[in-house]
């Protein structure tokens, strides 16, 4: 996005005075778009709208409020703009019973939905501790997936007072509507939640030399296609899902089986690890001949008690540029 004023309009404001008071809050702003959005193509071009609508007022803001106060009204009323006329964004496991037997008939992808995302812990900040809090927070994937169930003001609610923390005069202020409003949205949305099952808070994952371990393990296991290695990894009812695929899977028979039969083969897989909503991720390239890999998708791990719960593969294409953005640990070959 452009700022440079158009010539002869001396009241727009210089890009340099903009971008010293805004720009600090994008990487938090983008995290924010993404929860309401459940896509971070989406939130990236509601945060581009948001920036272009800000530098455009900015001339009339008068400091009645707090700049980054004034970017989440801006960014939030956008987003609840957006989700008037777009559907929640499920995974395969919002919509239907999972498999325990990995030789079911695969349902055909379903590109046309409006798939949840996954989103690079990159883009949420970077060298400052604070935006990285602020930006991660409340970025975990089941907690995505959860806050797709609440109509679109609860969500807004919810994550502004249980993600933010704004006070809750501070939210009547940013959606126009009362403090009163504000508790009986957020009652709802929690009560939503609560009845929707836990999002994952309180399991109990492996600390960050021990979940490297855990993803270098993975990502060797995948790459040689050794699903017996495969299987020490995962935990008994781990559960694999792969959107635009409907068809998921429980169990580690089941998904091993799955993985064995239809996915792993020798030299077939180009592996990224990096991170994605907080927890450790892959990126996938496919071998397409001639030496060449085309972008494939993204797997993001979720952990517990050592081992892989669940494995979220989003076998979409456009995500891979996203992450190339992403800082990457590195990248394995295997021959």
């Amino acid at each position: 996005m452009s700022r440079t004023a158009p010539s002869g309009d001396a009241a727009m404001p210089s890009d340099v005075e903009f971008s010293v008071l805004a720009e600090p809050y994008r990487p938090e702003l983008l995290a924010h778009c993404y929860r309401l959005l459940g896509s971070i193509h989406d939130a990236e071009d509601l945060v581009q709208e948001t920036y272009l609508r800000a530098w455009r007022a900015f001339d009339g803001f008068e400091g009645r409020s707090s700049v980054r106060r004034w970017l989440y009204k801006i960014a939030t009323m956008a987003c609840l703009t957006a989700l008037e006329t777009r559907s929640r964004r499920p995974l395969p496991s919002g919509l239907g019973a999972p498999s325990e037997d990995h030789r079911v008939a695969v349902a055909p992808r379903e590109p046309s939905m409006p798939w949840l995302q996954p989103a690079p812990d990159a883009l949420f900040g970077a060298g400052d501790p604070a935006t990285i809090v602020a930006g991660r927070a409340g970025v975990r994937l089941a907690f995505i997936a959860a806050l797709q169930l609440l109509p679109a003001r609860q969500r807004a609610v919810l994550t502004l007072r249980d993600v933010l923390a704004f006070r809750t005069a501070e939210v009547a202020q940013l959606l126009d509507t009362t403090a009163a409003a504000v508790d009986s949205a957020l009652r709802r949305a929690r009560a939503h939640l609560a009845e929707a099952g836990p999002v994952e808070d309180e399991l109990v994952e492996p600390d960050e030399e021990a979940e490297r371990n855990l993803l270098d393990s993975y990502v060797d296991a995948f790459t040689r296609a050794d699903p017996g290695a495969l299987a020490n990894l995962l935990r008994a009812d781990v559960e694999l899902e792969m959107p635009p695929t409907p068809t998921w899977f429980t169990g580690q028979r089941a998904v091993v089986g799955f993985l064995a039969t239809r996915v792993l083969r020798r030299g077939l897989w180009r592996a990224t690890p990096t991170r994605a909503n907080g927890q450790p991720a892959i990126v996938f390239h496919k071998h397409a001949g001639d030496g060449r890999y085309e972008a494939y998708g993204v797997q993001v791990l979720t952990l517990t008690g050592g081992r892989i719960a669940r494995i979220t593969a989003f076998n979409d294409p456009s995500l891979v540029p996203v992450f190339g953005r992403a800082t990457a640990i590195g990248t394995r070959d295997v021959d």
